[in-house]
């Protein structure tokens, strides 16, 4: 048995981080090994974690060539490989660590990304956001209606109670857009014009005779086909902004 002395002594694992990962890291770890202090019953979650690596980025961790889980102990002295999602490559064999995607994914956003939620709804994803949700609003609502968290906030991520969840690199509301459907792998699950942008209930279909009377002239002159939000009773056709969103999922999913 170690002695209370040695115990008491600090040691080290070396850790690498792979890909995007290292977008989290200080500029002088990234894309090279470093060692992270273990105090000899350290889990590898929290090792990762105090790097500034939220759980929620990792999909494969390699200790000493074989995959773990999150609740391995290191003991120091292993060699530490941590990956993120695999979005092409099957990794079957090997031990995920993210849970399985949902079916229909939906998701809830911090204050900082109405403009991504806008552009989710658009694409017909139920996308909740509010600019004054609290962490705990977002975490409770993620874990009672199985909701993935979207945040440019890393804390919130390192969250023990939140499961899915994704950090948003891109700063721009199209790049973001384009980000969230390759990490999800949307691209066949595209529904554009079913949901309001303002309020995220699903449109349903209105006739012309229905709403003409809330149409600017030319549209009631060149458009036939409408839909209408039954919470906020906004109106949709496809003019300039289904042009352009059309163009935006172009780039954010293209064909093939």
């Amino acid at each position: 048995m170690a002695s209370a002395a040695e115990q008491a002594t600090p040691c080290t694992a070396e850790f690498r981080f792979y890909e995007e990962l290292n977008d989290f890291l200080r500029p002088r770890l990234r894309k090279t090994a470093f060692a992270i202090g273990i105090d000899r019953g350290r889990s590898v979650k929290d090792a990762i974690e105090s790097a500034g690596i939220p759980h929620t980025e990792v999909d494969l961790i390699i200790v000493d060539g074989a995959s773990v889980g999150f609740g391995h102990v290191l003991r120091g002295g292993e060699r530490v490989a941590v990956y993120p999602v695999f979005e092409r490559l099957d990794i079957a064999p090997l031990q995920r660590l993210r849970p399985a995607p949902l079916r229909d994914p939906r998701f809830v956003l911090d204050a900082h990304l109405g403009k991504l939620a806008r552009h989710l709804r658009l694409a017909g994803f139920d996308s909740l956001w509010r600019n004054d949700y609290a962490d705990e609003e977002i975490v409770a609502l993620a874990l009672a209606e199985r909701r993935i968290v979207l945040t440019r906030d890393r804390g919130l991520l390192k969250r023990r109670a939140v499961e899915r969840g994704h950090f948003v690199h891109a700063i721009d509301a199209d790049l973001q857009l384009a980000e969230v459907i390759r990490v999800f792998q949307l691209e066949g699950m595209l529904r554009p014009f079913s949901r309001c942008r303002e309020c995220n209930m699903a449109l349903a279909d209105a006739q012309k005779a229905e709403v003409i009377d809330r149409l600017p002239e030319k549209v009631r002159e060149f458009y036939q086909r409408f839909r209408r939000c039954p919470g906020c009773a906004r109106i949709y056709w496809e003019g300039t902004h289904y042009e352009r969103l059309k163009r935006m999922l172009a780039l954010a999913a293209p064909a093939g």
